[in-house]
């Protein structure tokens, strides 16, 4: 007798990965202040979160401002923008900070937080869910 259990076994993993993939990151937007005219791409945001650039390209000193490690957009941020597990961004500026090189970007508990303060700070950057931006802020990327 043939056993068929094993293809939908197969479809219902498939299914069911593809699901749960989707809703653990929903899409997310890197935002500045609506008057800031720099240019982005995902390398110059990856920089200024990184430490390694402090200027927009309209020479405007770069604020940024991560969200709380509670919140789904700091992972989604770090796996997709800056290429890194929480681990190791958390490695990462614990070293920079330690050494003296580099101070850690503020950190906002919401989304509602972020949009508020960003609206206010003409050098800040930083990121939230897409769901949450106003137009208070500026949409520079989408991820």
């Amino acid at each position: 007798m043939w056993n068929n259990k094993k293809p939908v076994k197969t479809f219902l993993l498939i299914i069911s990965t593809t699901i749960f993939s989707n809703l653990s990151f929903a899409d997310m937007s890197v935002i500045v202040h609506p008057d800031n005219t720099s240019t982005f791409n995902p390398e110059i945001i990856k920089k200024i979160f990184l430490g390694k650039k402090d200027k927009f390209t309209n020479g405007q000193v770069a604020i940024p401002m991560n969200a709380a490690e509670s919140l789904p957009s700091f992972d989604a941020f770090n796996d997709k923008m800056i290429g890194k597990s929480r681990t190791q961004i958390n490695a990462y500026w614990a070293r920079l900070v330690f050494t003296g090189k580099a101070d850690m970007p503020k950190v906002l508990p919401s989304d509602s937080d972020i949009i508020s303060t960003v609206s206010v700070n003409q050098g800040a950057i930083s990121y939230v869910d897409s769901s949450s931006v106003t137009d208070k802020v500026k949409v520079v990327a989408n991820f």
